[in-house]
Parts: structure tokens; C-alpha cells; sequence
């Protein structure tokens, strides 16, 4: 048996680590200790055993990760290794037209004047402007 592959079962947070989902291990358990991993849509301690055909959910900063465990490993390995390791079925990200403006102020910077009132509501739809 190789140093890889381990038998059985796995924690989550070194399978998470290993199939490159999040950049360190402590990193991981982190994620695991602030409630932001899912095991089959139960919260999951850092030391919880995950097994082939579990569903795994990973909230990053880009948004979720949905992840089903094909193959479990203890190691970090390649990228292109790591790929064959789950199935990802996260959703795409939605276009860039459906993402939500804001207006952002730098703090500190005072009232909007008239101009940049009348940009903001312009922004947000509430005025059609000139």
C-alpha cells in the first residue's frame, strides 16, 4: 500500500488539506473549528472520519465548495492527483452581469455631494438620470 492512500477512513480536515481545497492543514482545521465544513450536511469537527461517498461542503472565500470523496489521502499531492481524489459539484459562479453593485465611500470622506447623491441613486436604479 503506498504512503497515499490510507485505509478506511480519514480526518477532514487533513482529506480537505490534501486534495488542495484550502492552502494549509491549519488553515483547515480552522474552517472545521468555525463551523464552515459539512459532511453529509452535518457540522464537522476537524477529527471527523470522512469516507468514500461522503458529501463534503467547504465554505471559502469564494463561496462553497460541494465535493463527493472518490478517493481518500493523507498527503498533499499534485494538482492533477488531487482532481481524481473527489467529484466537484459546486455550481458555477453566476455571470458577471447578476452580481450586485454597490456604492463604496472611502471612510472618512465626508457627505456625498449633490453630483455624487445623484450618481449613487443612479447606480442603484432610483434615478434615471440625464
Amino acid at each position: 500500500m503506498s504512503n497515499v492512500t490510507a485505509p478506511g477512513s480519514v480526518r477532514v480536515d487533513s482529506w480537505i488539506w490534501a486534495v488542495r481545497v484550502l492552502k494549509t492543514r491549519s488553515a483547515a482545521t480552522a474552517a472545521s473549528k468555525a463551523g464552515h465544513v459539512r459532511v453529509n450536511d452535518e457540522r464537522a469537527k476537524a477529527a471527523q472520519p470522512v469516507r468514500i461517498g461522503d458529501e463534503v461542503r467547504v465554505r471559502t472565500g469564494e463561496g462553497e465548495r460541494i465535493l463527493i470523496v472518490r478517493r481518500l489521502i493523507v498527503k498533499r499531492v499534485s494538482a492533477p492527483v488531487a482532481a481524481e481524489c473527489f467529484e466537484d459539484l459546486t455550481p458555477p459562479p453566476p455571470p458577471r452581469e447578476e452580481r450586485v453593485l454597490t456604492a463604496v465611500r472611502d471612510r472618512g470622506a465626508g457627505r456625498p455631494t449633490k453630483k455624487d447623491r445623484r450618481d449613487i441613486d443612479r447606480l442603484l436604479g432610483e434615478h434615471p438620470g440625464p
